[in-house]
C-alpha cells in the first residue's frame, strides 16, 4: 500500500511522526495524522482545513489540551542529581551503535506489520490501531476515486471516514461538519 503514497502524502505522514516526536508522544495518532496533514502548506488537505478555520496551529492546541504533551526527561534536574544524559548517549552509542536508543517497532510488531512503514526513518514510532485505520481507509478512499495513487486529500478523507480518532475529533470541534466536509474534499479529489 506505502507504495501508491504520492510525496506530499508520504511527507504528510513523516510530519505525523515528527509532530509526535515534538509533543512527546510514543506512538503516531490519528491526531499526529491530521498534524502532519496541516503541516504541508499549499497541499489540498491543508488549504481545505484552513479555509474551514483549522490551521496547525488550533489543531496543535487541541491536541496538547485534550491529551497533555508526553513525558520528557528533564536533563538539568537528571543533571542536579549527577547524571549526564549526553555522556550516558555516548557509551550507549560507543557500545551499540549509532541511534541505539532510538525507539524501534518491536519484532512482534513487525511481524505483524504494525506500525511498520518502510520510508519512515530513525527508528520510528508506531502507528496507533486507529492511525493504521485511517491509512488503510486512505487506500479504500482513493480506489473508490479510480486513483491509482494515494494523496494528502485521501489521508484526510480517511481521517473524516474514521470518524473516532481525535483527529476526527479535532476537526469536529473546530466546527466542521464530517459528512458535507468529506463530501467537498472528495469532490475536490475527483
Amino acid at each position: 500500500m506505502f507504495e501508491r503514497f504520492t510525496k506530499e502524502a508520504r511527507q504528510a505522514v513523516i510530519s505525523a511522526q515528527e509532530e509526535a516526536r515534538r509533543l512527546h508522544h510514543d506512538h503516531i495518532g490519528t491526531e499526529h495524522l491530521l498534524l502532519g496533514l496541516l503541516r504541508q502548506t499549499g497541499t489540498l488537505s491543508a488549504e481545505l482545513l484552513n479555509r474551514h478555520g483549522l490551521d496547525h496551529e488550533r489543531a496543535s492546541q487541541a491536541v496538547v489540551r485534550l491529551l497533555g504533551p508526553g513525558e520528557e526527561l528533564d536533563a538539568d534536574a537528571l543533571r542536579a542529581i549527577g547524571i549526564d544524559l549526553d555522556a550516558v548517549r555516548e557509551k550507549v552509542e560507543a557500545a551499540f551503535g549509532p541511534g541505539a536508543l532510538e525507539r524501534r517497532p518491536t519484532e512482534a510488531g513487525r511481524r505483524r506489520g504494525v506500525g511498520f512503514i518502510p520510508w519512515l526513518k530513525g527508528g520510528h514510532l508506531p502507528l496507533s490501531d486507529r492511525a493504521k485505520k485511517v491509512l488503510e481507509l486512505s487506500l479504500r478512499e482513493a480506489i473508490a476515486l479510480d486513483s491509482m495513487a494515494i494523496r494528502d486529500g485521501h489521508i484526510l478523507l480517511g481521517l473524516l471516514r474514521e470518524r473516532t480518532g481525535m483527529g476526527a475529533r479535532i476537526i469536529a470541534e473546530a466546527g466542521i461538519d464530517l459528512a458535507s466536509f468529506h463530501q467537498e474534499v472528495r469532490s475536490r479529489l475527483r
